[in-house]
């Protein structure tokens, strides 16, 4: 593994308190995050077989699917316990995002869901997409998730504590930093502004990046009826929601109201036209 670490309340929040499959596979809007990431790849990635580096992958809840689809994948995450239980889907090794184990040009798709909320350091995130362009190949697609910035102000209404002091001013620092700091709840992260993941991208030698919203306008409608009393929120809303979602796609103003934001591009091709 590398020699770089992340920050203590990642590795502990991770390591020790939260199980991140919970959230994609039994919350509302984890759902609709992980419904909506797998339509949106699945418009981009190559033919099966093709060989998908998972990057921050977790117990391996995306590699699970894309294995069923029939890619070749190997998942790299600094967290032993989620590399173990990955390790019962694909090849799992432990290692950094900023320091990949394994050699230049190797992967049909390098996806990154994860690694970017957690390295609120410029240079560590840009460390982190030249390594994913590094191991794609000439043409590759490489792939990277983040928090959208204006993430925490629609989420802290659904649980209706956004006009308390703590929480108000918690979210306003978020707002005017991108950095919320872990001290409860949530660990370290950062938030992205759309154009500003472009920029990223685009640093680090990709081409034709694209950013879309995963969950689009609509989720924390979704997110805000599973915090109320009774059964939550009904398939008809979940369904309405996610097709605002794709609705909303043409139409990049709608970007800051979704709660992740996913951005493709491409790594450039040796060949000259």
């Amino acid at each position: 593994m590398s020699n770089l670490e992340l920050a203590t309340s990642v590795m502990r929040f991770y390591g020790e308190t939260v199980n991140e499959d919970d959230r994609l596979r039994s919350s509302a809007d984890g759902r609709m995050e992980l419904v909506r990431t797998q339509e949106l790849l699945r418009r981009f990635l190559p033919s099966p077989l093709a060989r998908v580096l998972d990057v921050g992958g977790g117990t391996g809840v995306h590699a699970e699917w894309l294995v069923k689809d029939g890619y070749d994948v190997t998942l790299v995450d600094p967290v032993p316990r989620h590399v173990e239980a990955a390790s019962a889907v694909c090849s799992a090794v432990l290692g950094d995002a900023r320091d990949l184990p394994e050699p230049d040009d190797s992967f049909d798709v390098v996806q990154l869901l994860g690694p970017l909320y957690h390295l609120p350091e410029p240079g560590d995130r840009q460390r982190a997409l030249s390594e994913a362009s590094r191991v794609a190949k000439p043409g590759a697609l490489v792939v990277a998730a983040a928090i959208n910035r204006y993430a925490s102000l629609f989420e802290h209404v659904t649980y209706a504590h956004l006009h308390t002091e703590r929480i108000h001013n918690s979210v306003s620092k978020i707002l005017e930093t991108a950095v919320y700091d872990g001290a409860r709840g949530f660990t370290l992260s950062y938030f992205h502004r759309a154009e500003e993941l472009v920029t990223e991208l685009q640093a680090s030698g990709l081409e034709a990046v694209q950013v879309f919203g995963i969950e689009g306008p609509a989720w924390s409608l979704v997110k805000a009826a599973e915090q109320q009393p009774g059964e939550g929120p009904t398939d008809e809303l979940i369904a309405s929601a996610l097709d605002a979602a794709r609705m909303a796609e043409p139409y990049p103003e709608l970007l800051a109201a979704s709660s992740h934001l996913l951005a493709i591009g491409r790594v450039p091709n040796d060949i000259a036209d």
